[in-house]
């Protein structure tokens, strides 16, 4: 029979119990894997900012890409770090509800900022001459705010429902909160019944913008095939997105597995899963965007030379 637990205040984050011998050693690896991501998100989102050259709706888009990395991140490892400190792994129930909606958002924000930069490419290469008059500042600030408000409406939704919900337990089996785990612990299964349609709405949604995906590039691909000049354009400024878009699938196909099959999973490869998507894209990302796009590699390889040969002029 279950105790009725639903003035729940705290939850207790079991996932940590299989790594109290390595918390010295973990806290000091997460704490470098943190430090890394906002290094080389700020590095990018910074550099776009300050060259007016960037200022056109491929470089906006990523920077705004780059930035909800840095928010769905940023939910995340300040927390899992000051837990490692603690003897007792708490978070309470209203910073539990956050961090389920951040997480949640901050995927689905991923997907909808990969549609937003498809569709620029869509246009920039299947109709280049009408590119300037449709990809407006307008137009541009719209997919943004889309991109980003869409997803975070429908998670806040979700959220809310969650919290009318009894629950009958305070321990979640991982490492931070989700609300897939959170609605596990409601005492009558007949009340989640709202939240299963609202995030299935969510699943569809998210199915759309991967087809569209899909849709624009099957486009661009055709496109590229008839002109020498397009796929040089095709690898230079696609290829990014897609090993963006091909790392997000694979994240999120590994996080769905093992939210419904990662019982028969050992416990440290399930927070190894668990944690994939906020190390791997966050990390990958800027990198990908800095390194094979241009005019950002070449602008901050110009930056990274001027330091050197300014602090070399100074120990001389």
């Amino acid at each position: 029979m279950m105790h009725n637990v639903s003035h729940v205040s705290f939850f207790f984050l079991s996932g940590f119990n299989y790594t109290l011998n390595y918390r010295v050693a973990l806290f000091s690896l997460t704490l470098l894997c943190y430090c890394f991501i906002v290094l080389v998100n700020v590095a990018l989102i910074v550099t776009i900012i300050l060259d007016k050259n960037m200022h056109e709706p491929m470089y906006s888009l990523v920077c705004t890409f780059c930035m909800n990395g840095l928010y769905g991140t940023t939910c995340f490892y300040p927390k899992i770090l000051w837990a490692m400190l603690s003897p007792v792994h708490v978070i309470s129930y209203s910073g539990c509800l956050i961090q389920a909606l951040v997480m949640y958002s901050s995927a689905s924000s991923d997907l909808s900022f990969l549609a937003a930069m498809s569709y620029d490419r869509y246009v920039a290469i299947c109709r280049p001459l009408d590119y300037h008059s449709i990809m407006s500042k307008q137009r541009v600030l719209l997919l943004v705010c889309f991109s980003w408000l869409t997803p975070v409406c429908i998670s806040a939704i979700n959220i809310i429902l969650t919290s009318r919900l009894k629950l009958c337990s305070q321990y979640i089996d991982k490492l931070f909160c989700v609300n897939f785990n959170i609605v596990k612990l409601a005492c009558f299964p007949a009340e989640t019944i709202v939240n299963s349609i609202v995030s299935y709405i969510l699943i569809v949604i998210c199915l759309f913008l991967f087809f569209f995906i899909v849709w624009s590039y099957m486009y661009v691909v055709n496109t590229c095939v008839h002109s020498l000049e397009n796929r040089a354009k095709f690898m230079q400024t696609c290829v990014p997105h897609l090993t963006s878009l091909l790392i997000f699938s694979v994240s999120v196909l590994f996080d769905i597995f093992n939210m419904r099959f990662g019982s028969n999973l050992s416990p440290t490869i399930q927070n190894v899963i668990a944690i994939e998507y906020l190390v791997i894209p966050p990390i990958m990302n800027p990198l990908i965007y800095g390194f094979k796009l241009t005019k950002i590699r070449s602008r901050i390889l110009s930056r990274i030379t001027f330091k050197i040969t300014f602090l070399r002029k100074g120990l001389y």
